[in-house]
């Protein structure tokens, strides 16, 4: 019996038609077949023998690989991955009726997609308007918030853009073929690269000269950051039709929850334009997730790599899921990405007794801590501080501290879980989201009552946690 598979690519074939202009007939004669059997091979009726396979490339001038190649094999994982959403968990979904979905409807695969990240995004949509009538007694503000806007956006999508990382590792191998990037936007764009102080360059760290022909960095900012300007110099220039692309798919309610969420695309772009998505996933998993160590290697910030590590989540190549989270010494939260299902506090503080925010008590030093919620889910997490500005004296200075954090079930693949006896998930720290929604009632480090709980009078005993609650 022959085990020679069968070669299905009626999609492809007739978006090859459709990108030359060419109807069903054309095709056809050019190929010197029946109208009627073009039109089999479009719908999957037919298989494509490796004879049509030769003279569909010897005609149009293509890659045989770019046909016969899984095409479909992106939105199959992608449909894999939201038929894992616990809405679906009644239905028998086995994966084979998933590839056949993905190719032989591709129209259909892609609008389940579409149809379930808006979704996605208004269900995080409702959690933000639900949060703020809580904060503000009941009272709704109808004014949009931008800042949430462009979470909801990259939250819904996962942090992860497949279509920016594949363009980013073709323009990161155009660049290899130069010294580097500063040689490549010489020869490219013809744009030469100055570096100059803090005070001629008024407030900006980068800026393009387009007169001169010239890139102007502000010479404060240390190496990773300087290289990371120019990344993202790069990607403005020659990523922006995929990054307007990614930017279109969602529905802002506001011009600047639009804009905030095109420079993250824009950055998400610089960053695996600096540390393409194959090299550094593979990376990744053979220095067992070190941060430092991998931030050395493709000459990046601790913070820049965390980030990146929160985005290896391209359907069929998935690693670690990370989420990150970047707060300031008052617990401002400036930066927050979930790829691993933390339910990070949506308004308001964090739990105090996170290591994130004791983090400043031993600046640029690594934390590691396992945690608890009240659920009974566990995560592992470091912390550390990063330094923004600086670079001279008397030049201002900002420090954060940042998390990175997974799953337990996760957590044995990375380093700093390693060859530490009596550091497992059963010394986890019992935090919870944030104090309004915990209800551990014995917790000496709350700052706010529980919503609901039902505060006991103070006139006979004093605990030593802050609130005393009846059990009822």
């Amino acid at each position: 019996m022959s085990t020679e598979r069968r070669l299905y690519v009626g999609p492809s074939l007739r978006r090859l038609r459709r990108d030359h202009g060419l109807t069903q007939a054309d095709m056809a004669a050019d190929l010197d077949v029946s109208a009627s059997y073009i039109a089999l091979l479009e719908r999957n009726h037919r298989p494509l023998s490796a004879e049509m396979l030769l003279r569909l490339s010897q005609t149009y001038k293509m890659d045989m690989a770019a046909l016969a190649g899984d095409g479909g094999s992106d939105d199959a994982a992608r449909l894999q991955a939201i038929l894992k959403d616990p809405m679906f968990t009644d239905i028998d979904l086995p994966s084979l009726e998933t590839a056949d979905v993905t190719t032989n409807f591709p129209g259909i695969t892609e609008a389940l997609l579409r149809l379930y990240t808006a979704y996605q995004e208004e269900q995080l949509a409702l959690a933000d308007r639900g949060a703020e009538t809580l904060a503000a007694g009941g009272r709704g503000s109808d004014a949009p918030d931008p800042v949430a806007e462009s979470r909801r956006f990259l939250a819904a999508r996962r942090n992860s853009f497949p279509s920016l990382d594949d363009a980013a590792e073709r323009l990161a191998q155009a660049v290899s073929g130069h010294d580097n990037i500063v040689g490549y936007l010489k020869a490219r764009h013809n744009l030469r690269v100055r570096r100059l102080p803090s005070n001629v360059m008024v407030g900006s760290i980068r800026r393009l000269d387009r007169h001169r022909k010239e890139i102007l960095l502000d010479d404060g900012l240390d190496t990773a950051s300087q290289l990371f300007q120019l990344a993202l110099q790069l990607a403005y220039l020659e990523m922006r039709q995929e990054v307007d692309a990614v930017a279109d798919e969602g529905a802002f309610a506001t011009e600047s929850g639009e804009r905030l969420t095109r420079r993250a695309l824009a950055s998400y772009a610089a960053a695996a334009l600096l540390m393409p998505y194959s090299a550094f996933a593979k990376a990744a998993e053979a220095r067992r997730y070190d941060v430092e160590a991998l931030a050395r290697q493709f000459g990046a910030s601790f913070e820049q790599t965390a980030h990146r590590l929160t985005t290896l989540q391209k359907p069929g190549q998935e690693r670690v899921p990370f989420f990150f989270i970047r707060v300031d010494p008052a617990g401002n939260v400036s930066k927050r990405l979930d790829g691993a299902g933390f339910p990070f506090a949506r308004h308001g503080g964090g739990c105090p007794l996170w290591s994130v925010h004791q983090a400043f008590r031993t600046p640029r030093e690594i934390v590691t801590q396992w945690l608890e919620l009240p659920d009974g889910q566990r995560f592992f997490s470091i912390a550390r501080t990063v330094t923004a500005g600086g670079g001279a004296y008397g030049a201002p200075r900002v420090e954060r501290a940042i998390a990175l954090g997974c799953a337990a079930e996760h957590a044995g693949k990375l380093i700093y879980t390693q060859d530490r006896p009596g550091f497992g998930p059963e010394s986890a720290t019992p935090i919870g989201v944030t104090c309004r929604l915990c209800h551990r009632t014995e917790c000496t480090a709350r700052s706010a009552p529980p919503i609901g709980r039902q505060i006991l009078p103070d006139d006979i005993r004093r605990t030593s946690a802050p609130f005393g609650f009846s059990d009822t």
